[in-house]
């Protein structure tokens, strides 16, 4: 199961604001920050919600003996100019 240190993690790989992963898992930004905090409790299928929509929005969780998360090769959504190193950015390759 997600871990909000994940969620925050997620949300952080895709610039994405607490408010902005709420209106995609359509849920109250309320229950997306109180999952982060920790504070109250957050249903498992919330939580659950939660998680699909940062998947579908390209970020992988993986387990292990270090458990994370990543963006999907391609970048959100597949989109091939998120795969562009950092270094190799320019005025050629930008949309």
């Amino acid at each position: 199961m997600m871990m909000p240190a994940h969620c925050r993690a997620a949300r952080g790989l895709l610039d994405w604001t607490p408010t902005k992963l709420a209106e995609a898992a359509g849920l109250g930004a309320s229950t997306v920050v109180q999952f982060e905090l920790g504070g109250r409790a957050v249903s498992a299928k919330a939580v659950q919600t939660i998680q699909h929509a940062l998947e579908a929005a390209g970020v992988e969780f993986f387990d292990g003996d270090e458990p994370g998360v990543q963006l999907r090769k391609g970048g959100p959504r597949g989109d091939p100019a998120a795969a562009i190193p950092v270094e190799k950015l320019n005025a050629s390759n930008d949309d």
